[in-house]
């Protein structure tokens, strides 16, 4: 980790880039980019969105992530509303900011860069909690979660079009160290 750098990026300016390093660390066809483009454009432009790179020494990106405010009027929060408040838990999406995307390429996993992100995203939001969903598997991504306090708040979550089920998982913040 020692010659990358993490800091703020330009999502919108470098939607193309994340797109490239999400679809190889998540596995998406174009059709999915193509939908994921317009849907992080729309998210740049959100009152309060915050998005981190980590970037080689030659700027190449090879991670990312972004969040915002939680928004209950957004797609994603009508989506897992009804779960959250089936297990008496949709106060969470109050006064929460929303890990919307977090990647990094598999060359580079492993090395702290997903911890990093999240935790710098999440201490400079402003907010007392956090939120993000995630595949409903036992995945590193999903133990990354739980060692940083996130805890299953709804599950199995179905998005439409999602061939797989998510938790939609909670932390109060700052993240543990």
């Amino acid at each position: 980790m020692d010659d990358l750098v993490i800091g703020p990026i330009d999502l919108a300016a470098r939607v193309d880039e994340a797109l490239a390093v999400q679809a190889l660390a998540f596995g998406l066809d174009d059709d999915e980019i193509a939908v994921r483009r317009r849907i992080v454009l729309g998210h740049a432009r959100c009152p309060g969105a915050r998005a981190l790179g980590v970037q080689t020494p030659g700027g190449t990106l090879v991670g990312f992530g972004y969040g915002m405010p939680n928004d209950r009027t957004q797609w994603w929060s009508t989506v897992v509303e009804p779960y959250l408040r089936r297990t008496g838990h949709d106060d969470w999406l109050d006064d929460s900011f929303a890990v919307t995307e977090l990647h990094v390429l598999p060359a580079y996993q492993g090395r702290g860069l997903g911890r990093a992100l999240i935790t710098r995203l999440t201490d400079e939001s402003g907010q007392r909690r956090s939120l993000l969903s995630a595949i409903d598997a036992d995945t590193p991504a999903r133990h990354l979660y739980r060692s940083l306090g996130y805890a299953d708040l709804a599950r199995p979550v179905h998005f439409p079009g999602a061939p797989r089920p998510y938790a939609v998982m909670g932390a109060v913040l700052p993240l543990p160290r």
